[in-house]
């Protein structure tokens, strides 16, 4: 029952090939949308505050990273 369903809907659709969609697009007016205005911006902010936010996040929580041991080895008598 469902095979027929699918096979109706696949047929009602309308396929385009590739080719046909490539020609339309490039006869299209390219005007900037937002992503080609503020796209490289948006991304500079986004990865500045990232890096900000995690700078301040692993200096000032507190915790004591122990990155090198060796300076709080106490030796044995």
């Amino acid at each position: 029952m469902i095979f027929p369903l699918a096979r109706n809907i696949l047929r009602s659709l309308k396929f385009r090939s590739i080719q046909q969609i490539w020609v339309r697009e490039s006869h299209r007016k390219q005007s900037p949308d937002f992503h080609n205005k503020y796209g490289n911006a948006v991304l500079a902010s986004g990865t500045t505050y990232c890096a900000v936010a995690w700078i301040f996040t692993t200096t000032q929580i507190g915790i004591d990273w122990n990155l090198y041991p060796a300076s709080r080895v106490t030796p044995k008598e």
